[in-house]
């Protein structure tokens, strides 16, 4: 058995570790080895902000694999070849005591490792007991040792210095630790995407509130990109992902949340291959809270909204809504945002200023918009003469600046509002309009 006090030899051709007590054999091998760490630069998690930078980020989730190369050097060939096992006297399944320990990880110093190539470690004529991945700057990337094998939990960061240090343990009981360093590729800001999330973190929304991953570049590789991204809720809650466009997608339970549920979104998309060259950064993981269950029903044809929280109906209130050549739309809607106070200008929704139907309302109360092309839930105080008895608007939810401000106090983002008596439907693009399909048609986009 050797001591603690030998050295191990490096070759680069075998990248084997042996075990030398002959000082006059290391002596006369000149072989040595020599590695510096690299440094590299963490920086903070963002949402959808691109920032100018090429370098690291917190490390998040991972993907394929990479060719197989040897972690660190050993003895030359004609010493391998003497050490070998013999086939005659080897136990199988068991280190054979007479080989030389081996430890092979699939990365390079040779050559930049792509950001998602999975690392993974092995030994043969021995067991690995240890392996620890660490980045330039002293942080490290999680990894499993299962079936003889560590690989990583992770994937890694652009432009970022690794070393991987790994210790084996011999048939005869002794260890020896070994190490590899390597560099990943560097990335343009224009092969980076970034992804944001809604809700946001520790925010309580209404039952019909989707999950939302945006991303600031499109996105290719949907599948996998899909792969890396999951809801978790207490209650649990079927659910399935539907891409809405190219660079969103969005998650929603089969029915409405259960009020009082908690959530947990996992974006672990950082280094995972989203098509063209590019690869996703900065891994989110997001809580939310799922509250009360306030349905709103509005009815066009007799002007009156029903509001219902848990299943009790609280009031009804008289409404206007869109006049002819601005009809509402029909079906499930959902609250998107709020503004206390808010500017409306006819030219959004493309009425020009100065014609006979433009405005400009500087200061409208209580607004809670309901579509991307422009309907809201406000108060209207020039129009209470027609509520309960016209439709007048552009298209908007009119109420009485009371009515109005008690149901925005009562709101959050994700209530539903429901409404029926136009032919003009809603639709999937046209805000949070994912109950305009039913599951089945949801899970098959």
């Amino acid at each position: 058995m050797s001591t603690p006090t030998d050295s191990a030899l490096f070759d680069e051709a075998s990248l084997s570790v042996t075990t030398v007590t002959d000082r006059e054999a290391f002596s006369a091998s000149r072989l040595r080895y020599a590695g510096t760490v690299g440094r590299s630069i963490h920086r903070g998690i963002s949402m959808s902000v691109r920032r100018q930078r090429v370098w690291t980020r917190p490390v998040a989730a991972f993907c394929a694999l990479g060719l197989a190369a040897t972690l660190v050097g050993a003895c030359s060939s004609s010493e391998v070849q003497e050490a070998a096992p013999d086939a005659r006297s080897h136990v199988d399944g068991a280190p054979d005591a007479s080989a030389p320990v081996e430890v092979r990880a699939n990365v390079s110093r040779k050559q930049p490792v792509p950001v998602d190539r999975v690392v993974t470690v092995s030994a043969e004529h021995g067991a690995l007991s240890t392996v620890i991945l660490r980045s330039g700057d002293g942080g490290t990337v999680p990894g499993t040792i299962r079936d003889a094998a560590w690989t990583a939990d992770a994937l890694l960061e652009p432009g970022t210095s690794y070393v991987v240090t790994a210790t084996a343990e011999a048939a005869d009981g002794t260890e020896r630790t070994v190490r590899r360093r390597f560099r990943t590729v560097e990335l343009s800001l224009d092969q980076q995407v970034y992804p944001s999330v809604a809700p946001l973190q520790g925010e309580t929304v209404g039952v019909g509130m989707p999950v939302i991953v945006s991303f600031d570049l499109p996105v290719t590789e949907r599948e996998a990109v899909e792969k890396h991204l999951s809801v978790e809720s207490s209650p649990e809650q079927a659910g399935a992902w539907r891409w809405i466009s190219d660079t969103e997608v969005h998650w929603r339970p089969k029915k409405y949340w259960q009020p009082g549920t908690e959530v947990t979104v996992h974006a672990d998309v950082n280094s995972v291959p989203t098509g063209e060259g590019r690869y996703g950064q900065e891994s989110r993981t997001i809580d939310f809270t799922v509250g009360d269950a306030h349905i709103y029903k509005v009815n066009m044809r007799t002007h009156e909204m029903r509001v219902f929280s848990n299943g009790d109906l609280l009031r009804t209130f008289p409404i206007t809504t869109g006049k002819d050549g601005f009809i509402t739309r029909s079906g499930t809607k959902v609250i998107m945002e709020k503004f206390r106070h808010r500017r409306m200008r006819s030219e959004t929704i493309g009425i020009p200023a100065g014609s006979a139907e433009g405005y400009d309302i500087d200061n409208v109360e209580y607004a809670m918009r309901l579509t991307y092309s422009g309907e809201f839930i406000h108060a209207a105080p020039w129009s209470v003469g027609s509520q309960g008895s016209a439709n007048v608007s552009h298209g908007c939810t009119g109420m009485s600046t009371a009515d109005a401000g008690w149901l925005y106090d009562l709101s959050r983002r994700g209530d539903v509002v429901q409404y029926v008596g136009s032919d003009r439907p809603m639709t999937l693009e046209n805000g949070y309009g994912d109950w305009t399909l039913d599951f089945a048609d949801w899970k098959s986009g």
